[in-house]
């Protein structure tokens, strides 16, 4: 269920920094995907799955210079302007979550990872875990400070 809601906020967050949408319009329609209408996406996802999705995508707008900051200080030799989108997204979404909820890191990487495999280039599976790996290290190290996990 959390593959599939993280799924639904990466689709959500690309449609709005790529496609200029307005986040709720956004949320809008990847539910209208999801079915004909927001009833029967709850069928699809669950009340938890889409209660999950939306924590993340307002968990990260109302964090996002934080989390932008972090990742720009982590990501070596790209800027923002240079990355996919796809893979943007998805290390947005991934890199609040490490740093702002209490999910465990190493399931949290592998689904970024895989996510980044089924909707990025050839090569956004290898970035994105490069990436996160760098970031978990930061947060290993103290260099960077992020809620309590759970065990």
């Amino acid at each position: 269920m959390r593959r599939k809601a993280r799924e639904l906020a990466f689709k959500v967050l690309f449609e709005h920094a790529v496609g200029g949408v307005d986040l709720e319009a956004a949320w809008q329609h990847a539910l209208l995907e999801l079915g004909e209408d927001p009833e029967s996406a709850s069928e699809e996802l669950g009340d938890e799955g889409l209660t999950f999705a939306r924590k993340l995508l307002d968990g990260y707008r109302s964090c996002e210079a934080a989390v932008d900051r972090v990742l720009s200080g982590t990501i070596e030799g790209w800027s923002f302007g240079q990355m996919a989108k796809t893979d943007l997204a998805i290390l947005r979404l991934a890199a609040y979550e490490m740093l702002y909820e209490r999910t465990p890191h190493a399931p949290l990487i592998e689904v970024a990872v895989k996510i980044a495999k089924r909707f990025g280039g050839e090569d956004s599976g290898r970035f994105v875990n490069g990436v996160l790996a760098r970031l978990l290290k930061r947060l290993e190290s103290g260099e960077l400070k992020a809620v309590a996990k759970d065990d």
